[in-house]
């Protein structure tokens, strides 16, 4: 008779076989089941050889299959689909047992389903995956929230899979119910940020500074050795050196200039409009993206007034400049990030460790780079730091880009070369260093036109100014 499987996947799609692929080849015995049992008899039989498989065409034999406390795994689409699955599954479990949803769920469904299921006497752990395909099968980051007794039971599984760095395994509780997938959505957030400032990186190489998109792959593989190194950069010069075998021409120009979105970008920004956290970086990539994809209204702007977006001789932009201008923007991104982290943290009670963040996304994830050493670092030496810019690093290195950075803004401006992520951090980076902002006057108009009160600077408490009876100020 087969031993029980310590672990089970069920949604074999291309990222749930990959995940249990990577149990088996850790020596874990792994039960496997598809609603379509094609797909469950398909990995057994191409990848066997991997390790030990359960196999089981029905939900009941499924479960029967995984020793106690049962840790199911389930790896569909998100939203309903998951709500079905939890429901097929959850009546044939028993107290103390745990389901695991490794998708990308909304937080807040994943406080509702862990809520319902505690009730139930079930552990429900939402658990953040990055890395895509090839991190499931070769080591992703994760990212689970849920009980810290079934981080207990199901954590050595998840570490023993993660990615590695300096031998430390890029996986570790993040807090209570929808914690793990908060912070999975925040680092989607913050890719989007990433991914856009090197596309305005790019652009400036090529139209301002003239260069071809194989020279640009030339900069970006010598910026991947340098302080920027990362996934994104790397994949990045590859992707600007390949050519295309059709044309002949650079393989970026053969590809619609429409950048696509599954959704976390977006409730990136919308919670963080609702804990009143400034994230505009993350804004910035999210509407970039909605920017290319509305090709009515480009169509229609194309004839409107401008610069040629083509620099002049004497290359305005350089590369080093440009990588200044990049450094600094993504400290800006990222600390935007771990602000909107920490909010979350306070707002719902989570007590997520920010530098334990940082720890796991340095391998496996889309995001991994050695700037998050940085990141880790920063928070070690304080926790509470409020902003990783006044870390010594964070602050030497922003100092050291600052006319770099300001000229790079200046020249796309000056060229017609849209670059809202450069510009926004730099936007927002002043705003901190400001002795006062405008929003004095904001305050002032909002009294003004709705009698919505302001505090002076010299006394406490909350005036109104009668406006229309003789500016007499009075306390609200």
């Amino acid at each position: 008779m087969t031993d029980k499987a310590v672990i089970g996947v069920t949604g074999l799609a291309v990222m749930g076989r990959n995940l249990a692929r990577n149990f088996a080849r850790h020596g874990h015995t792994v039960a496997v089941h598809n609603r379509t049992t094609a797909k469950t008899k398909a990995l057994v039989e191409e990848f066997g050889h991997e390790g030990t498989f359960v196999a089981a065409e029905t939900a009941e034999e499924f479960v029967a299959s995984l020793e106690r406390p049962r840790r199911l795994v389930i790896m569909v689409k998100a939203g309903a689909p998951t709500d079905a699955v939890i429901e097929e599954f959850a009546p044939l479990l028993e107290p103390g047992d745990m389901i695991v949803d490794g998708g990308n769920a909304h937080f807040a469904d994943t406080r509702r389903r862990e809520a319902a299921l505690r009730e139930r006497g079930l552990h429900f752990v939402g658990t953040g995956i990055s890395g895509g395909e090839e991190g499931a099968l070769n080591g992703p980051s994760i990212m689970p929230g849920g009980s810290v007794e079934s981080y207990q039971a199901l954590g050595p599984l998840l570490e023993s899979i993660s990615a590695k760095v300096d031998g430390t395994p890029c996986c570790t509780h993040v807090g209570p119910d929808g914690a793990g997938h908060f912070v999975k959505m925040v680092h989607n957030g913050i890719e989007y940020a990433d991914m856009q400032l090197i596309a305005e990186a790019y652009d400036l190489l090529r139209h301002g500074a003239g260069l071809t998109p194989a020279e640009i792959a030339d900069v970006f593989t010598d910026w991947n050795s340098g302080r920027l190194g990362s996934y994104l950069i790397e994949i990045t010069a590859e992707v600007l050196a390949h050519t295309d075998a059709k044309t002949g021409k650079p393989f970026v120009d053969v590809i619609l200039d429409q950048a696509e979105q599954k959704g976390t970008g977006r409730w990136t920004v919308q919670i963080a409009l609702d804990l009143g956290v400034p994230v505009s970086g993350i804004a910035e990539a999210v509407f970039a993206r909605s920017v290319s994809g509305h090709a009515d209204l480009r169509r229609a702007g194309r004839g409107l007034p401008g610069p040629a977006r083509t620099g002049t001789a004497g290359s305005p932009v350089s590369p080093d400049d440009v990588e200044k201008a990049l450094y600094a923007s993504k400290i800006i991104a990222y600390a935007q990030g771990f602000n909107q982290i920490q909010a979350g943290s306070k707002e719902y009670g989570w007590d997520i460790d920010a530098g334990a963040m940082a720890t796991i996304w340095r391998g496996g994830c889309i995001i991994r780079a050695k700037f998050l050493d940085r990141i880790r670092g920063a928070y070690e030496a304080d926790p509470s730091t409020p902003t990783l810019l006044t870390d010594d690093h964070f602050t030497e290195a922003l100092a050291d880009g600052q006319d770099a950075w300001r000229e790079v803004v200046a020249t796309s401006a000056r060229l017609g070369i849209p670059a809202p992520g450069f510009s926004s951090a730099l936007a927002y980076y002043d705003a901190l260093r400001a002795e006062r902002l405008p929003a004095a006057l904001t305050q002032a108009q909002r009294d003004f036109f709705g009698a919505h009160t302001y505090r002076r600077v010299d006394e406490d408490g909350s005036f109104h100014t009668h406006w229309e009876a003789g500016n007499t100020e009075a306390r609200a």
